[in-house]
């Protein structure tokens, strides 16, 4: 039987039998949206998967043979594009430092159908807005985002002094989009049950500890240091990109503590900012030739950089990150911020949002830099909707200031 074109296939392991039948028994009501496969080692998981397309893989984590780390490692080479998620009972230290890399997600036993679902829909939905199945691996496949060198290196040199406070390494990573959208991954995973998102990469650090942070950066590896030679081919500057992204971050927040939104609101409008171009580097270092052919485009100055990046790459640079941050379980205001930064038009229920700060920010700092070639002019129309376009004079006075 071929697979429905809309119809995701999700493939769920244990060992436990008695668990398998309880999965089967409460997922009966999905039968219809999804095609359920369940089997009780990983050497079958993985005959399922070559002889069959799956979407989804759900792995308890202790298995006799190959355990559901050695299974997703497995799955991410040889089928990167599959959402790859831990169900289990274990939240040791051992099986943090096991699955940081091959999970994208991690719930814990015994899980909510609710939660679960929730979990595959926001992944399978944000998949959607990607076009290519070449871009959807190639996300899914990745573990981590490269990092400025610079801070790699004296991330290194703190988190191995004595004497470093987990605060300092915490407010390191908050200077670095790629470690903190990693660090928050793993913090807002069902591994510390904290039963609330954390946004702010400094709580997150002191969340985690030393004894979970040292061995996360220097064995496991949790961050990359970003290698210039892998983008020959292109002018991409990851130091321009970043410190575009920590002026739009800093904007965001100070616009959101001017409008008075609540502290988890104004976190996620820094983070959203500070995040919402990882687009662009994933592209960059993973199809640097169609992305200098985007950079030539722009010159020319006549089409919108979302209409061209649709004709190149089929999707958007706010999609593409999008989709890597949902994966990684980041908040959904946030995950909606970067995807429609560009295109806030787009946005189900408009309403004052991180999104509409980050849209706000984003064209004030590319205003004030005068980066003529990139400019997204802002949505006035969108502005007006929720209310807004009257405080656009207000908000550039806070950059200007800022520059002074």
């Amino acid at each position: 039987m071929s697979q429905s074109e809309d119809k995701k296939r999700i493939l769920f392991v244990d060992d436990e039998s008695n668990i398998l039948s309880g999965l089967r028994r409460s997922l009966r009501a999905y039968r219809k949206q999804w095609d359920m496969l369940f089997v009780d080692s990983g050497p079958e998981a993985l005959s399922k998967a070559a002889e069959t397309h799956i979407d989804a893989v759900i792995t308890d984590m202790r298995m006799p043979g190959m355990d559901g780390a050695q299974l997703l490692d497995a799955i991410a080479q040889h089928h990167p594009h599959v959402v790859r998620i831990v169900l289990s009972g274990q939240s040791d230290q051992e099986t943090v430092m096991k699955t940081v890399g091959p999970a994208h997600q991690y719930l814990n036993k015994p899980c909510e159908v609710e939660v679960l679902k929730a979990t595959l829909v926001r992944a399978f939905s944000l998949r959607d807005l990607l076009g290519q199945s070449e871009l959807k691996s190639l996300i899914s496949g990745m573990r981590a985002l490269p990092s400025l060198p610079t801070i790699y290196n004296e991330l290194v040199s703190l988190i191995q002094d004595p004497n470093a406070a987990v605060a300092d390494i915490g407010r390191l990573i908050a200077k670095d989009p790629a470690m903190t959208v990693k660090t928050l991954q793993l913090v807002n995973s069902a591994f510390f049950g904290l039963g609330r998102h954390i946004s702010n990469p400094v709580d997150a650090a002191s969340l985690l500890g030393m004894e979970i942070l040292k061995p996360l950066v220097l064995s496991i590896g949790i961050f990359q240091q970003f290698e210039e030679e892998k983008l020959a081919t292109n002018d991409f500057s990851l130091d321009s990109l970043w410190k575009h992204s920590m002026q739009v971050g800093s904007l965001a927040k100070q616009i959101a503590n001017q409008e008075g939104m609540d502290k988890t609101a104004i976190e996620d409008c820094l983070l959203a900012g500070m995040l919402h171009d990882i687009g662009k580097l994933i592209l960059a270092l993973n199809i640097p030739d169609r992305y200098s052919e985007l950079d030539t485009a722009l010159a020319d100055k006549q089409q919108s950089r979302s209409s061209l990046e649709q004709e190149i790459f089929g999707t958007t640079h706010g999609a593409v990150g999008a989709y890597l941050l949902g994966l990684w379980g980041l908040p959904e205001s946030v995950v909606e911020a970067v995807a429609m930064h560009n295109q806030p038009e787009l946005q189900a229920e408009k309403v004052f949002s991180p999104l509409s700060v980050v849209h706000v920010a984003n064209g004030l700092v590319h205003d004030q830099t005068g980066d003529v070639s990139t400019t997204p002019l802002m949505d006035n129309d969108y502005l007006q909707t929720i209310g807004i376009s009257d405080r656009l004079e207000t908000w550039q006075l806070l950059i200007r200031d800022s520059d002074t």
